[in-house]
């Protein structure tokens, strides 16, 4: 001990940082340097689920007396769990409060509240923050923007399972943060959001999900500088979807169950990598000038039509994997319908595809009628993997299967994962 308290306080708290807060406050009673030494810590992370009521009771007293007094001049991280009815909305507004008081620049909250009533346990002076980076809010939280809203140094939000006070709620928000980069939009289950949008200049990064039991109406999604989009929307039911061109794309992921994709797909035609999932087919005509790597989902029945038109719109693609996303499909493994090979070969067979890649390939004819047909007609291709689903197919069966077929690209390699 003697060795280690000859250290300086510098390198103390960097020890300390090493080791959850809980532990860092224990060392208060090693001696009386290390009495204060752990209120210096610009990161704090307290609370999780298995706590007992009475756990929760000591935590709470706890930080109602030290929090205030806690003396780094800037927060860099405070974390907060708290669960169910063990924490009273009031204690846990305060301590957000007091994080802000002290100049907190990551702030991530996973409140787990059963309360009906959804009480508000943000306080306002959160959404004046001139220090606050990121902000994380998980769990039953509800969402009631203040008048008075300025964000100047925000980067991330990640809003996941919250409760927004009206539809007008989250643009409220998300207009009064000039440099927000990084946005995820997770709406919860027991969600009654009927209407958003989410108009955000600066945005570099959007991750979007709506779950099935969702009756939204529609949204709006203005982001002119995106270069990353996700969006899960499994609301089968009809909605509209507005979403703006994004000329910077240059990576999107869709998985959605949309009746209808049409006036999603011009949003995101500048894309490079794409990987998308849905039942809709989409319309003849359009282009994906720039698109480099394409992941197509198999588990949709008109998936072989969907790589048909896909091969087609993108003249200039690289990289083509074929995968299945969802859970069930090794439940299903039949649900694709026949392969019908087009009648004019896709131009980028003949120009630019030089890697093939099939995850969870399961062996059915129609699966290697896709295989085949790809080798026989890739003129540039380096290299062809599959990768069977379990022990489905081995990996001689495989060999012997594509050996005998047809290879335009003399230099390609087949692999077998």
């Amino acid at each position: 001990m003697d060795r280690i308290s000859g250290l300086s306080d510098e390198l103390l708290l960097k020890i300390l940082l090493l080791v959850p807060t809980k532990v860092a406050v224990s060392t208060s009673i090693l001696s009386k340097r290390w009495e204060y030494l752990w209120m210096w810590l610009p990161k704090l992370d307290y609370g999780h689920f298995d706590c007992s009521k009475s756990e929760w009771e000591r935590l709470r007293c706890f930080l109602d007396r030290n929090l205030p007094l806690h003396r780094a001049p800037v927060i860099e991280s405070f974390r907060l769990r708290s669960c169910r009815q063990h924490v009273k909305p009031e204690n846990v507004s305060m301590w957000v409060s007091t994080a802000v008081y002290h100049c907190v620049r990551e702030l991530d909250i996973l409140h787990d509240h059963t309360d009906p009533a959804m009480p508000d346990i943000l306080p306002c002076n959160l959404f004046t923050s001139k220090s606050l980076v990121i902000l994380k809010l998980v769990g039953e939280i509800l969402l009631d923007v203040p008048r008075m809203v300025s964000l100047p140094s925000l980067k991330t939000l990640k809003l996941q399972s919250v409760r927004y006070f009206r539809d007008e709620t989250l643009q409220r928000l998300l207009s009064n943060c000039p440099v927000l980069e990084d946005l995820v939009v997770d709406l919860g289950l027991r969600d009654t959001t009927r209407k958003l949008t989410i108009v955000v200049p600066s945005l570099l990064s959007l991750s979007f999900y709506i779950p099935c039991s969702n009756d939204i109406d529609g949204y709006v999604i203005e982001t002119p500088a995106l270069k990353h989009f996700k969006l899960w929307d499994y609301n089968y039911k009809s909605h509209y979807c507005l979403i703006e061109h994004m000329p910077n794309l240059i990576e999107a992921h869709l998985d959605v169950e949309l009746p209808d994709i049409s006036g999603l797909i011009p949003s995101i035609s500048s894309v490079k990598h794409l990987t998308i999932c849905s039942q809709a087919m989409l319309d003849e005509g359009f282009a994906f000038n720039q698109l480099e790597h394409l992941e197509l989902c198999t588990c949709k029945e008109h998936s072989p039509s969907q790589l048909i038109r896909l091969l087609k719109a993108s003249s200039n693609l690289k990289g083509l994997h074929l995968l299945a996303m969802e859970d069930d499909h090794d439940d299903n493994p039949h649900r694709m319908e026949e392969w019908n090979q087009p009648s004019i070969v896709p131009d980028c067979l003949l120009s630019s595809l030089q890697s093939l890649t099939w995850s969870k390939y399961t062996g059915e004819p129609k699966e290697r009628d896709v295989v085949v047909y790809i080798l026989k007609h890739a003129l540039h291709l380096k290299t062809a993997t599959i990768t069977p689903t379990q022990s489905d197919v081995t990996e001689l069966e495989m060999l012997k299967e594509f050996s005998r077929s047809s290879r335009a690209s003399t230099t390609c390699e087949l692999m077998f994962d």
